[in-house]
């Protein structure tokens, strides 16, 4: 494949590169990792008449965390170094999973969250646990600075809520809530290298028990957040399924209940990696297992 002639630009600051994007809109493609870009480049799929590189932009790559504010992740942050960040293992535990299952070693070591994000596959693994987290975009572009849910940023396989000239340049998740856990659990033929099957990241508060010291304590769920990857053009809270849990007591007919219409809400198609039908009993099968574990303890956000 002869690729396309297209301009080259690496900005050194944020400014520069908003204003390249600007001048050059829907024509302009931007380069993080270069993971996904490259190889739309190369199949021809995407011909661009401008890269802008934003590598060389300092600040774009930081991890903070702050008891009040929350974790800010830069849109340049690696997948490794969320999966091996300490900050994100202790209050984060299900992002630092979905890192960790991320392609291979070599990919991870160049992916970067703006891209993951960006690029808006049904199948990204860090977008369901930052949907369940309750994450927001920070966006930044010619009207200037704005939020938004992550749960809204994605519009279909490929699109994002991104308008031209726009950059998303952080990803910042809430602190997390006392009592709060998470896990995020992917579905794939191999342990390592393949997209997502299916992914389902769970999130769930615990709430304290009135009840006597001493007496049975079952678990009783507060906010519960279901996201499922792979089953539909974009990732899918099953907002049915966190219905059936929230301010309700957790019990193994509970989370049956909430594992089947989980399952219901999927909207899978069939494709070379697996059938609909396997998609949605895997659904049903992951959530019931993440459920499982944080009802149990075995997993902390």
């Amino acid at each position: 494949m002869i690729w396309k002639e297209f301009a080259y630009f690496a900005p050194a600051t944020l400014d520069e590169a908003l204003d390249l994007l600007a001048e050059h809109g829907r024509e302009a493609r931007v380069l993080a990792g270069g993971t996904d870009l490259l190889l739309r480049l190369k199949a021809g799929q995407w011909q661009p008449r401008c890269v802008v590189n934003i590598k060389r932009i300092p600040g774009l790559d930081e991890i903070s965390f702050d008891p009040a504010g929350g974790l800010r992740l830069g849109t340049l942050t690696t997948a490794a170094e969320l999966a091996r960040s300490e900050i994100v293992r202790a209050h984060y535990a299900a992002l630092a999973q979905g890192a960790g299952l991320m392609a291979s070693v070599q990919i991870r070591n160049l992916a970067t969250v703006g891209g993951n994000l960006c690029n808006a596959a049904p199948s990204a693994d860090l977008a369901p646990p930052l949907i369940a987290l309750g994450a927001s975009a920070l966006i930044v572009g010619p009207g200037g600075q704005r939020h938004m849910p992550l749960d809204e940023f994605f519009i279909g396989p490929g699109q994002t809520a991104l308008e031209p000239g726009e950059l998303l340049t952080a990803v910042i998740a809430p602190p997390p809530a006392p009592g709060s856990a998470a896990v995020y659990l992917k579905n794939s033929p191999r342990q390592a290298m393949d997209i997502a099957v299916v992914g389902v990241a769970v999130a769930m508060t615990r709430l304290r028990s009135a009840a006597p010291a001493g007496s049975p304590d079952p678990a009783k769920c507060g906010d519960a957040r279901i996201v499922l990857g792979a089953v539909a053009p974009t990732p899918l809270r099953a907002r049915q399924a966190e219905a059936l849990l929230q301010g309700q007591e957790i019990t193994p007919e509970r989370i049956e209940e909430a594992a089947r219409a989980a399952a219901q809400e999927a909207r899978p198609i069939d494709d070379v990696r697996a059938s609909a039908w396997y998609r949605q009993r895997m659904v049903e099968v992951l959530t019931r297992r993440g459920l499982t574990q944080l009802v149990d303890g075995g997993a902390v956000r």
